[in-house]
């Protein structure tokens, strides 16, 4: 097996090339969590993993309540299935709380200003309220705490981390608030060993192959947390051992014969790219800088074709219109174009605008 086999295999563990999820639910209860800090993009990695899915479809199962939008791991918000939220911050959070402390100094943020920032902000959305975080941060300046300088972003997520707030459905374009006990009165409950287990499988199942250095770097646990996680999941899993490296995948994986050669549009932030420590199956090092400039954290959105990263891309609405516009990384056949025709389709549907390709040499 080589790096290019291993990437067509990540397509369809991920759920990418094949889904078999019907429900946003369903599709990150597989996933174990998706990255979420661009939140439009986010709805469309969702979207594109279940064909003929709408944006509404998906902001739908927000406001049903079935996933949610919070801070589980690494500090970074992820959508997750809202019936494993409390175990997977319980699990995840105390490590990331932990080395936030310097950061909290540096802010004035100590364990007297949350009390008080929990007191004034669960008395403001109680009853089922929705804030922007705008509101939010108007309630914290009003009771004497200041949000400036990144003090109420720091405030809001170390609450949520502590199982008081999640996000609400967005108000067009602004992010809300609510009480995670009031918008998700009951969620599963989980033993340690419970919890490490089920969020091993759910990694190396939709992320496989992966190494073990790639499931820490998504998750955040401890090499001797994922160790055990490992040991915990091993019935579920295969090992794969590729140039001295061991990949872990489900026992269930296709057989990389079964595999066709297609081509997809995927978000800046998706799994396929942030689910990995290397990302060298799918992405040769010497494009890195093109995905990431300058690796300042921003990841643009990416073209892939027959499991390789082979340009970015982005889009401009006007006139009720959405024009894809390609960057790719080297000369594409005109075959490899016509690939992106199926999701432009895709992406068109779930936009609800028509959708057109202006490729750089037809401009």
């Amino acid at each position: 097996m080589i790096n290019d086999e291993i990437a067509k295999l990540r397509l369809y563990s991920q759920y990418i090339a094949c889904s078999k999820a019907t429900s946003p639910g369903e599709l990150l209860a597989h996933l174990g969590a998706m990255q979420a800090q661009d939140y439009n993009g986010a709805l469309w990695s969702i979207g594109l993993r279940l064909p003929g899915f709408t944006r509404a479809d998906v902001e739908q199962a927000i406001l049903d309540r079935t996933i949610v939008r919070t801070w589980p791991m690494r500090g970074t918000l992820h959508f997750v299935p809202a019936a494993d939220i409390r175990w997977m911050l319980k699990l995840l959070t105390p490590k990331i709380i932990s080395g936030s402390k310097s950061r909290h100094r540096q802010l004035e943020l100590d364990e007297a200003v949350f009390l008080q920032a929990r007191k004034l902000i669960t008395s403001a959305l109680a009853g089922n309220k929705i804030l922007t975080r705008n509101e939010l941060f108007n309630v914290l300046e009003q009771g004497g705490i200041s949000p400036a300088g990144q003090r109420g972003y720091h405030i809001l997520g170390y609450l949520s981390q502590q199982q008081v707030l999640c996000f609400g459905p967005h108000n067009e374009k602004q992010p809300t608030f609510v009480l995670l006990d009031e918008w998700i009165p009951t969620s599963r409950e989980l033993s340690r060993d419970e919890a490490l287990q089920t969020l091993t499988t759910r990694y190396f199942t939709s992320h496989g192959p992966a190494t073990l250095q790639d499931y820490v770097n998504w998750s955040g646990l401890t090499l001797t947390d994922a160790r055990n996680g490992l040991k915990l999941a091993y019935v579920a899993l295969q090992k794969l051992t590729v140039d001295n490296k061991d990949y872990w995948m489900s026992i269930d994986a296709p057989k990389i014969e079964e595999q066709p050669t297609l081509a997809y549009l995927l978000s800046g932030f998706d799994e396929f790219m942030l689910g990995y420590k290397d990302r060298s199956p799918a992405l040769p090092l010497q494009y890195t800088n093109k995905i990431c400039p300058g690796n300042n954290g921003v990841f643009y959105p990416t073209l892939v074709f027959d499991g390789q990263v082979c340009g970015t891309w982005k889009s401009v609405i006007k006139a009720r219109v959405c024009t894809i516009n390609p960057q790719p990384f080297y000369a594409l056949s005109a075959e490899q174009k016509e690939a992106f025709k199926a999701p432009a389709q895709a992406y068109e549907t779930f936009i609800g605008v028509p959708v057109t390709i202006s490729w750089p040499d037809e401009e």
